[in-house]
């Protein structure tokens, strides 16, 4: 036994040293998911669960982790366990690991053009996240990405924000990622279109699946060629710098007289983000037809006008119009970036 067994010897906390394998899912970018907190991690499991197989969870506890995620894809940060929606000390446990942070980042994802962070807004460690901005900024500037940071923050639900605390927190994290691209995710307004329809312990996991969903097929379309009119990745980079919030919709809606108006307000209506206020600086806007409704004359002149409905409520408007064989319907995918 050594005299000096009483003194702790301390070892410089350490990633796992696993590179984590290429994404599966079809994306026009290069891209990785950074889940912060409880409400982030399931976030960003979402997208694990679609093919992201670069998807980071990082947490101040180990508690909060769901089930079955491999152990590659989890970072812990040491020295707090939970930080009971403590935001001040969210910012200084994560102020005290960037370092380790940003070596869980260099060895879990090579490289890497675009960082999507999720985070929810109101607890102490996904709060605190824009603490971890520079880390995030440096990791891409080092890996000479052509993309940014864009970050992905779930609000609370008006029942949630009757906690001082967890409004205080939201408010805060909105303030901090405001001029930075970011996607602000409406809980009540998402939790809504499925409460009734699914039990308590499914309401959140089918409200992240339909939200992840949806945000991949804009980053899959883009990757896609098309017979008629193709978003490509460089349209899709474009769209996601803009400074500001985005917001993103899906509709199926039936061609015809005013479909610009019917399939902008029904995707704005369908989007689990805040309605817009005021002019987009860009905007997106992704059709999917069938074989007879792209060698139909007639539909032709609605989707030009639906095009040209869209684009008056943005500065820049990116277009697209893909082929499949069978649809329920007219799928629209419509997406605002720039927004105040």
């Amino acid at each position: 036994m050594s005299e000096f067994d009483f003194v702790n010897s301390y070892e410089e906390p350490q990633a796992n040293l696993e590179t984590l394998a290429e994404n599966v899912a079809e994306s026009a970018i290069n891209c990785a998911f950074i889940g912060v907190g409880g409400g982030g991690c399931k976030i960003a499991k979402s997208f694990l669960d679609l093919g992201f197989t670069k998807t980071i969870l990082l947490n101040t506890t180990t508690k909060d982790f769901q089930t079955g995620v491999s152990e590659d894809h989890l970072v812990v940060l040491p020295g707090s366990d939970g930080l009971a929606k403590d935001i001040n000390l969210g910012r200084q446990v994560l102020a005290e690991n960037s370092a380790f942070v940003e070596d869980a980042l260099r060895t879990k994802l090579g490289k890497v053009d675009w960082l999507f962070v999720c985070a929810g807004a109101g607890g102490g460690t996904g709060s605190s996240s824009y603490t971890l901005d520079p880390v995030f900024k440096r990791f891409l500037e080092t890996n000479d990405a052509t993309g940014k940071v864009v970050y992905i923050v779930s609000q609370p639900t008006a029942q949630e924000k009757l906690n001082a605390t967890i409004k205080s927190n939201s408010e805060s994290l909105h303030n901090d990622v405001k001029g930075e691209p970011h996607i602000i995710i409406d809980n009540e307004k998402q939790l809504n279109s499925f409460r009734g329809k699914v039990g308590v312990l499914g309401l959140y996991p089918a409200a992240n699946k339909a939200f992840s969903k949806m945000f991949w097929q804009l980053l899959k379309l883009a990757s896609e060629s098309s017979p008629v009119q193709v978003f490509d990745g460089k349209d899709l980079e474009r769209f996601l710098s803009s400074p500001g919030r985005m917001i993103i919709g899906s509709a199926i809606c039936s061609p015809g007289p005013n479909l610009g108006v019917h399939l902008y307000q029904s995707c704005i209506n369908n989007s689990p983000c805040p309605k817009p206020a005021g002019h987009a600086e860009t905007g997106v806007l992704l059709q999917v037809i069938t074989e007879d409704h792209a060698n139909d004359a007639s539909i032709s002149g609605h989707l030009e006008a639906s095009a040209a409905y869209v684009g008056g409520r943005t500065n820049t408007l990116f277009t697209g119009i893909y082929v499949r064989d069978a649809l329920p319907g007219l799928v629209t995918v419509l997406a605002l970036g720039g927004l105040k």
